[in-house]
């Protein structure tokens, strides 16, 4: 309200041509219906109630106000045209776009082309979901702000598309500097993300693990990785259904069932199984009602829905991504990743959300020295398979299919592509004590999760501002053997140690062993011995099965490997491109 009184004080006393300049009706694009007021555009770009907006903002509202009527402009059709020419707002809709399995940088060209703008693209990917969501329950709410965030966005792109680094001089408004910046420097500005239901986002969305208990509740604070994404430019679509608390309320339930959404269904009609927990993130992207996604993994609940949903899914190493302002399970082993429709897309939504948090400090810290200089996208190289070593975990892949299936005869034809691409492949190598690592109960995960969990959400529940805590008793075995726990005790301190000697004489011991860059593995099928360990994961398409049932490929690799296992499944996917659309629900 301040920067609003401090430019109308001036308009009205001290610069009177500035209050006529102001309410000058100006033709931009239809996100303000054809006509607006150079004030109403300054409004729709910063508003006092962003969280983000700074002093620095404020007094460049300020300069351009003062800059627009001492440019040695003579009369108010010169002012306006030479103020519009410095924001670079000009009509947009041009061509027709195609949004069908539309990636990032599709998005980003129509978007410089003028065939598209963040509010048609928002506005289609909320018609998709009207039409699509009562038989996906994909989605659980939609953010109230979405629409507004889009113009918002859009009008950053005008005043910022068409500046560039030769004209980036004094007086030039900060906050046109600002809006050059974020669209230049970030793919992900205006693009729209759906969110996991167990990550906070402060304001009018809710954060409820899938699960009424939570209903209601109100977060403190934007979770780490949901305020990159607002820095980022990235529009906060709405919240992803999953399943209820991560799959850790009970063993009863489906697979993508969750009470305020029900029970999510995979987008091909083939099968029912979307997987869990991150379901709904996969199904909506997998659907194409949005274009990336966030999901959260403890123990397959990235890679499992991604493949199942013929999506591609990144498990990090634990601690690249913050947990601050997630509903937890467990610290040690949760992490949260993205999903998209491409290994770009994926790594893209990766760039912005890596890296240290002060709530989640001791992780991301330790974790820092695995963020390449330049970024992830750096290794999305077509040639990223060349020279790699990758391990065949053979018995894994017997266990999981027949001799003549499908699925074994398209890996068999992987193999061979992966061969012509210059990787070296060591097949038939064995993990020891594999077994027991794939055993939740003999590896000592389930004794540390209980514990963990009862730990960490009494931490979070208590930095809620508000909780209705309308949690039922029935259906919740696994709540009530965590309420039992007391701690990290001796028993607890013993699960740490095996995990940790299974994890290193078992991944850590045949990476090193073999020389290897990665393992590479069916499915999720070794999503328990991974995850042990902190291990990272990428799950890319593989393929389809006689039902047309999708099935996919996971590259794992040691702690902070993420930037060779993206070189490898980036040219995996780029050699195959196996993924189809769905086919039509409606």
């Amino acid at each position: 309200m301040a920067v609003k009184t401090v430019i109308k004080t001036i308009a009205k006393h001290s610069f009177p041509p500035v209050a006529k300049l102001l309410q000058k009706p100006l033709v931009v694009n239809a996100n303000y219906g054809g006509r607006a007021t150079i004030w109403e555009l300054l409004q729709g770009l910063f508003t006092p109630s962003r969280e983000s907006m700074t002093t620095a903002i404020h007094v460049s509202l300020l300069l351009l106000v003062i800059f627009a009527v001492c440019s040695h402009v003579t009369d108010f059709t010169s002012a306006r045209n030479f103020l519009l020419r410095r924001m670079g707002v000009r009509l947009l809709v041009k061509d027709p776009f195609y949004f069908e399995e539309a990636t990032i940088s599709d998005i980003q060209v129509a978007f410089k082309n003028g065939s598209l703008n963040s509010s048609q693209l928002v506005k289609h990917y909320l018609d998709q979901i009207r039409a699509l969501n009562p038989i996906l329950n994909a989605v659980l709410e939609i953010n109230p702000d979405a629409i507004d965030d889009a113009a918002k966005a859009d009008l950053q792109r005008n005043v910022g598309g068409n500046l560039s680094t030769n004209n980036l001089y004094f007086p030039l408004p900060l906050f046109c500097c600002t809006a050059w910046l974020l669209v230049h420097l970030f793919e992900l500005h205006g693009i729209p993300i759906l969110i996991k239901d167990n990550i906070s986002t402060r304001g009018k969305l809710n954060t409820t693990s899938g699960s009424f208990a939570l209903l209601g509740s109100v977060v403190s604070r934007d979770a780490g990785v949901i305020q990159r994404l607002r820095r980022a430019g990235a529009i906060i679509l709405g919240k992803a259904s999953m399943s209820e608390w991560d799959n850790f309320r009970s063993l009863e339930p489906k697979n993508g069932w969750c009470p305020r959404g029900g029970q999510g269904r995979n987008p091909y009609p083939s099968t029912d199984e979307p997987c869990g927990s991150s379901s709904g993130s996969a199904i909506a992207v997998a659907a194409n009602l949005v274009t990336v996604s966030l999901g959260t993994d403890l123990d397959n609940a990235i890679t499992c829905p991604a493949i199942l949903n013929s999506v591609v899914g990144i498990k990090p190493t634990v601690g690249l991504t913050s947990r601050s302002g997630m509903v937890p399970i467990s610290p040690r082993l949760q992490t949260i990743g993205p999903m998209a429709r491409t290994m770009a897309d994926t790594v893209t939504l990766l760039d912005v959300i890596v890296g240290f948090h002060p709530l989640d400090a001791n992780a991301t810290n330790a974790a820092t020295r695995f963020i390449p200089i330049g970024g992830f996208h750096k290794s999305l190289k077509e040639d990223g398979l060349k020279g790699k070593r990758l391990g065949i975990l053979r018995r894994q892949f017997s266990n999981e299919y027949q001799d003549e299936s499908v699925e074994a005869k398209t890996f068999a034809s992987h193999f061979q592509t992966i061969r012509l691409k210059g990787a070296i492949l060591v097949d038939n190598i064995e993990m020891k004590n594999v077994e027991i690592m794939q055993n939740m109960n003999a590896s000592g995960e389930v004794t540390l999760l209980l514990a963990e969990f009862k730990l960490s959400l009494n931490a979070y529940l208590k930095d809620l501002e508000s909780s209705p805590e309308r949690m039922k008793e029935y259906g919740q075995i696994i709540f009530l053997a965590s309420q039992q726990t007391s701690g990290i005790g001796d028993a607890e301190k013993i699960a740490i140690k095996r995990m940790a000697q299974l994890s290193k004489e078992g991944m850590e011991d045949l990476i090193q062993e073999k020389s290897l860059d990665a393992v590479v593995f069916p499915g999720f099928s070794l999503s328990h011995a991974m995850a042990i360990g902190g291990f990272p994961i990428i799950s890319v398409p593989a393929g389809y099965n006689n039902s047309s049932a999708p099935f996919g490929i996971s590259f794992a690799g040691l702690r902070g490997s993420d930037a060779t296992l993206i070189e490898i499944a980036y040219a995996f996917e780029q050699a195959t491109k196996v993924r189809k659309l769905p086919s039509p629900l409606i």
